[in-house]
């Protein structure tokens, strides 16, 4: 139950944003606001003076920063241009622009305006004037009971810091940096703060996922315990590995979106910076060998066969366990870290750490197993903290940590965060040279500390001719494209009970094209097994929000271990109109009153701009030994080798031929024999594409599938992966 509840809070912070996106929608913002009111976000101007807002450049050598002003920890209100000065690489810069920004009460959730869509969200976040923020809640090294410590110091800050014009995202360590999605609301956040604060994975020994409980069944342990030596570092260096790579990530992603400050509040107990461990690789048995590539030899049956031929009593794949024990034992966490503050004071990223214990005594708990020495485990916990005050002084935020009074910590991050300069320059060095510059800022009045960013890294040529050209001529994304299709596949929940996938289809008679949504969702076969709520099945509901804002359809189902695949079409009074759609795919045990959701977008284009020839989204069919005899729609991306995997593509209008081939990750044809045909179905054509995954090894692929027909050819892809038994 309790390790149902911490996915369910992962879940549920990965959809908050987007679906405080999708609620903004409910809301435009008011027509005809004030004209003599100032915006929330910045001072008053003197009596008699015009509020009028300084335009920002966004020439290739017009640099922006935002000061940070202190004194004894408290903002200077009242400094003036001529008080400051900018350095750049040493050299004096001339101030262009100058605005200081004083952010006032939060004010009311219903009166923020959110974002309508994702691309209205990112254009939010441009703003010089909007401040940023990011919750990152690093599950895996918080512990439960620290996770009901500090969900009400939590709420009460968010309630203080976040601004009418402020955006604010959620990341945790299973979430890629693109899906964040930042919106203003943060009611929905508190509640599920409020609701799942047993999240904390840190210090459990139940809630292990699938690649942990490899590990555990690899190398069991000798004596008493539960866990062996080996085990349990390996799993505390993978997980101490994703978090930092997840933070490296979207450090990146902030840098992206902007060049003004960005705030993560990185909720976290600290970690321990893993050096290499040469004693973790060594053999560890008589049996042990090098890993290598899998071995060849004769299974079960009699037949020869590759790999899975060393096994565990639990059935897992040693050396695949082996090769995971040598690759964790050489990595080199601190580096990483040094690595990532760098690339956060690149991105004008600031850390304010949150430690959720308060003041430990401390870091390792009095059983079930029995705690290292005293001096070693005051050595672990002083590792921990000294590593969040690095992050947060490395990045010049600040670090809440060793106080029982997190509210008063978060009051200073409150505080340091109410008022700040924007400055503007443009940069004496014009070298289009895509080098690292360095940037200083002093003030001239005695006393005042001054934070600011650090630096920034030049365009390079190439770069300020593409800003120009997109600024000018604004293209939009190849749908062909396989790189999105890719990214897709590493954004799968490994730990979701359900999957889904969506797409449109064109129906109707000939000439006459109408849209349709499907989705397939796949309920995972040891569901039951890895959690006994889902053993009766899970209830599905699927919520459709169209590009006008209004309710589209609903459809609720019922999968069960017998039929645990489906394909569910969006009910809908006519055709769908071209747009942007939102699906919310809502799942729970069956019978349950809690449950997860997501929401997937799809873009249902106008047909008549695709020529003679329209076509539809592609969607995987699978069959096999974990589906049946029949072709069953896939939710889940992932495949495995005994399986046979099918395109479906919905082609209307003009016939013609198809033809298909298999691609590497890198768009590189490979020699496996694929089927192409086709059948009539709902007024127009299906076209497929079949192929053994037998000769394949696990990774990432692409199906290409290419039809032609008066004249017009389309190459259509389509994404799996195939992964280990």
């Amino acid at each position: 139950m309790k390790r149902t509840r911490r996915l369910l809070f992962a879940a549920a912070l990965a959809c908050v944003m987007s679906l405080g996106v999708i609620a903004g929608q409910q809301t435009p913002p008011p027509s005809n606001p004030p004209a003599q009111s100032p915006p929330a976000t910045q001072a008053p101007p003197p009596q008699g003076q015009e509020a009028q807002r300084p335009t920002f450049r966004a020439e290739a050598n017009f640099v922006r920063v935002d000061v940070y002003p202190t004194v004894d920890g408290r903002p200077v209100m009242d400094l003036t241009q001529n008080e400051f000065q900018v350095l750049e690489d040493g050299v004096p810069q001339q101030i262009a622009s100058f605005e200081h920004v004083v952010v006032q009460a939060a004010g009311a959730q219903e009166a923020r305006v959110e974002p309508n869509n994702v691309r209205e969200s990112k254009e939010m976040a441009r703003d010089a004037r909007a401040r940023l923020f990011v919750l990152f809640v690093d599950t895996y090294h918080v512990s439960g009971p620290s996770g009901y410590n500090v969900r009400g110091p939590l709420v009460r800050m968010l309630d203080r810091v976040i601004g009418q014009d402020d955006l604010i995202a959620v990341m945790t360590p299973e979430m890629s940096a693109a899906a964040v999605t930042f919106a203003r609301k943060t009611h929905t956040i508190e509640e599920v703060l409020g609701k799942y604060w047993e999240y904390g994975k840190r210090q459990r020994e139940v809630g292990y996922d699938p690649e942990e409980n490899n590990y555990i069944s690899c190398y069991p342990p000798e004596g008493t315990g539960t866990i062996s030596e080996i085990a349990r570092e390996m799993i505390n260096r993978r997980r101490e590995k994703m978090t930092l790579d997840a933070l490296a990530d979207l450090v990146v992603h902030l840098g992206g979106l902007r060049e003004e400050r960005k705030a993560i509040f990185a909720i976290s107990e600290g970690w321990m910076l893993y050096r290499p461990n040469s004693a973790l690789a060594r053999p560890t048995g008589p049996n042990s060998r090098v890993p290598g590539p899998p071995p060849v030899g004769t299974g079960p049956d009699g037949r020869l066969r590759m790999g899975d031929l060393g096994r565990s009593s639990m059935g897992t794949d040693l050396n695949r366990c082996d090769q995971d024990r040598i690759r964790l034992a050489q990595e080199d966490h601190d580096q990483d870290f040094r690595r990532m503050l760098d690339m956060a004071n690149r991105a004008n990223a600031s850390f304010y750490p949150i430690d959720p214990r308060g003041l430990p005594v401390f870091d390792s708990p009095i059983g079930p197993e029995a705690p290292p020495s005293p001096v070693v485990d005051q050595a672990m916990l002083r590792e921990r903290i000294e590593t969040l005050r690095t992050l947060a002084v490395a990045t010049d935020g600040l670090a809440i940590v060793n106080s029982n009074d997190i509210d008063r910590g978060l009051k200073r991050v409150v505080d340091d965060l109410s008022s700040y300069y924007l400055l503007g320059y443009y940069s004496s060095n014009s070298k289009l040279d895509g080098r690292f510059r360095s940037i200083g800022v002093k003030v001239k009045r005695s006393g005042v500390s001054v934070r600011a960013r650090r630096g920034y890294l030049a365009a390079t040529r190439e770069e300020a001719e593409a800003r120009a050209a997109a600024a000018s001529s604004p293209a939009a994304p190849n749908p062909s494209s396989g790189t999105g299709l890719l990214s897709a596949l590493g954004r799968i929940r490994g730990e979701a009970f359900v999957q889904a996938i969506a797409g449109y289809e064109w129906r109707g008679e000939a000439g006459t094209p109408g849209a349709a949504l499907w989705v397939n969702v796949e309920l995972d076969p040891g569901a039951g097994t890895r959690d006994e709520q889902w053993k009766a099945g899970a209830e599905v509901t699927l919520a459709v929000t169209g590009p006008d804002r209004k309710a589209v359809g609903e459809v609720k189902h019922l999968l069960t271990r017998e039929a645990r695949l489906a394909r569910l079409i969006i009910p809908a009074a006519a055709p769908l109109a071209p747009g942007d759609y939102a699906i919310r795919v809502s799942s729970k045990p069956a019978g349950a009153t809690i449950g997860t959701s997501e929401v997937i977008r799809v873009t249902v284009p106008d047909p008549a701009a695709g020529g003679p020839l329209v076509t539809g989204q592609p969607s995987l069919w699978r069959r096999g030994p974990f589906s049946g005899a029949g072709w069953q729609p896939a939710g889940d991306l992932r495949f495995r080798r005994q399986e046979r995997v099918r395109v479906e593509i919905p082609v209307f209008g003009a016939s013609g031929t198809a033809s298909a081939r298999l691609l590497d990750r890198n768009g590189k044809p490979l020699g496996v024999p694929i089927t192409a045909g086709e059948r009539d179905e709902n007024g127009g054509k299906v076209v497929t594409a079949e192929l053994t995954l037998a000769p394949l090894g696990a990774g990432d692929y692409l199906v290409e599938t290419t039809i032609e027909a008066q004249g017009t050819t389309k190459k259509i892809l389509a994404a799996f992966r195939i992964i280990n038994s």
